[in-house]
C-alpha cells in the first residue's frame, strides 16, 4: 500500500464530466490499494471569473477580501469531487486550507506555507475516505483566508504530500508530461522520461508552465518524487526526482523560453562605488526581481558607465519611475532606454557541469541564424540570452535540433 497525493488543475476540473473522469481516477488508485489524497484547483476560468466580479465592485480591491472571494473557488471544486467519489460508490471528504490546518503568513494573494498539520487528512484516510483537499488555499495565525498565488495548487499538493510522507505525488494536468521544449514552437520535441529537481526548477523559472517554481523548491528540500502526466489518459508521463548518474550525462535536458522580460539600459550613470548598490537595492525595496545583469566599463576622464538588466515585463510600469528617480538624480545618468520587446530563450542540463563549450555552441547556433544576442546569463546548469522576441520561435528550434534534442 502506497500513500499518494494527486493534484488536478483547472482544467483537469474544468466541467462536471471532467469532475466525474477525476473522481473515477481516485477510485481506481485507492481501489489498488492506496490511500489517496487528492487536491484540486477551481474550474478553469472560475478564478478569473471571481476576481472580475472584485473588479466590478472597486478598482482597488481589499487583498484579505480577493483571497476570501478567490479561495471559494477551489471550496467548490472539493466538495464537487468529493460528491462525485460517493456517487460513483466511494467514500470521500473534503476538506478546505483551514481544517487540514495549511498554515501560511500573512501576504494576502501571494502567502507561503509555514506549517501544516496532518492529522485531520490522516483521520480521513483511517475512516476508508478519500480526502479531497482544495487546494492554493490556507490561512493565517488569524484565522484569515490566504492564497498562495498562481499556480498555487501545486504548492498545495507538493507541500501536503511532504508534510504527510507521501510516496509520490502525481501532478495531473491537460499535458503528459514535461517536454524539452514547447511543442507548438517545435513539433519535434519529446517528452522526458526523468528529470531533476534541479532541472525543473531551472526550466520553471525560465518560462516552462507545467510546474509552479515554489512547487519544485518543496519537492527538491523534501525529496519527494513528482508524476507529471495527464488526467486525460493512462499514459507514463514525467517523473521529477533526484539526481542520478544517467540524468547527469545528459548534457542538455531542455530549451525554455520566458516572453515576460523587458530590457532597461542606463546610459552615462556614475561609477562611484555605491552606484551599482544603490540602483539595485531602490529597485529591490519595490519587490521588483531583476535578472540579466552587464556592466561596460568606465570610460572618459568623468568616469562615466552603461549598465544594461532586465525586469519582469509585467513590473515595468511599476518600476519606471524608480528607475528614472534614481538614474537621473543620484546617478546623474544621461539616458535610460527601455524595450520590453524582447524574449529570454535558455538552456538547462545536469551534464554542463561536466562538458566545456556548451555556451559557445549555443551563441554559434543562435549567430547561425543572424540572431543578435542582447544579453547573458548563466549558472552552472543553465545558459540564457536575451534576444529579440521577432526571433523567439527561431532560436528555440535552432537550439532545440541544435542539440538534438527533437525526436529522431
Amino acid at each position: 500500500m502506497a500513500l499518494v497525493v494527486q493534484k488536478y488543475g483547472g482544467t483537469s476540473v474544468g466541467s462536471i464530466d471532467r469532475i466525474r473522469n477525476v473522481a473515477r481516477r481516485c477510485l481506481e488508485s485507492q481501489r489498488k490499494g492506496n490511500d489517496v489524497v487528492v487536491i484540486v484547483s477551481a474550474m478553469s476560468g472560475e478564478t478569473n471569473r471571481l476576481l472580475g466580479l472584485a473588479h466590478q465592485v472597486t478598482a482597488l480591491p481589499d487583498a484579505r477580501e480577493m483571497d476570501a472571494i478567490a479561495a471559494t473557488g477551489e471550496q467548490v471544486s472539493a466538495a464537487l469531487t468529493a460528491l462525485a467519489i460517493q456517487e460513483l460508490g466511494g467514500k470521500a471528504r473534503s476538506l478546505l486550507g483551514h481544517q487540514v490546518k495549511i498554515l501560511t503568513d500573512g501576504a494576502f494573494t501571494k502567502a507561503r506555507i509555514k506549517t501544516i498539520e496532518g492529522s485531520r487528512i490522516f483521520s480521513t484516510l483511517k475512516d476508508g475516505e478519500i480526502a479531497v483537499v482544495a487546494g492554493f488555499q490556507g490561512a493565517n495565525e488569524r484565522g484569515d483566508i490566504t492564497t498562495l498565488g498562481r499556480g498555487g495548487s501545486d504548492t498545495s499538493a507538493v507541500a501536503v504530500a511532504a508534510a504527510i510522507g507521501a510516496d509520490a505525488c502525481e501532478i495531473y494536468t491537460d499535458v503528459d508530461g514535461v517536454y524539452t521544449t514547447d511543442p507548438n514552437i517545435c513539433p519535434s520535441a519529446k517528452k522526458i522520461a526523468r528529470i531533476s529537481f534541479e532541472e525543473m526548477l531551472e526550466l520553471a523559472s525560465l518560462g516552462a508552465k507545467v510546474l509552479q517554481i515554489r512547487s519544485v523548491e518543496i519537492a527538491m528540500k523534501y525529496n519527494v518524487p513528482i508524476h507529471v502526466r495527464s488526467s486525460f489518459s493512462e499514459i507514463e508521463g514525467t517523473w521529477v526526482t533526484g539526481e542520478d548518474k544517467a540524468l547527469e550525462q545528459v548534457v542538455v535536458a531542455g530549451v525554455a523560453y520566458d516572453k515576460n522580460e523587458a530590457r532597461v539600459s542606463i546610459i552615462g550613470m556614475s561609477d562611484k562605488p555605491t552606484a551599482v548598490a544603490d540602483l539595485f537595492g531602490s529597485i529591490a525595496e519595490k519587490n521588483i526581481s531583476v535578472d540579466m545583469i552587464i556592466q561596460n566599463v568606465s570610460r572618459g576622464a568623468e568616469d562615466r558607465t552603461d549598465i544594461t538588466f532586465t525586469v519582469p515585463k509585467t513590473d515595468l510600469a511599476h518600476a519606471k519611475p524608480e528607475i528614472e528617480a534614481i538614474a537621473k538624480g543620484n546617478l546623474g545618468a544621461k539616458e535610460v532606454r527601455y524595450d520590453d520587446d524582447v524574449v529570454k530563450v535558455s538552456i538547462v542540463g545536469l551534464g554542463m557541469r561536466s562538458h566545456a563549450g556548451i555556451a559557445a555552441k549555443m551563441f554559434r547556433l543562435l549567430a547561425s541564424e543572424g540572431i543578435a544576442i542582447q544579453a547573458i546569463s548563466t549558472s552552472e546548469i543553465k545558459v540564457s540570452c536575451l534576444v529579440p522576441a521577432k526571433y523567439t520561435e527561431l532560436a528555440v528550434r535552432a537550439l532545440h535540433d541544435g542539440f538534438g534534442l527533437g525526436d529522431k
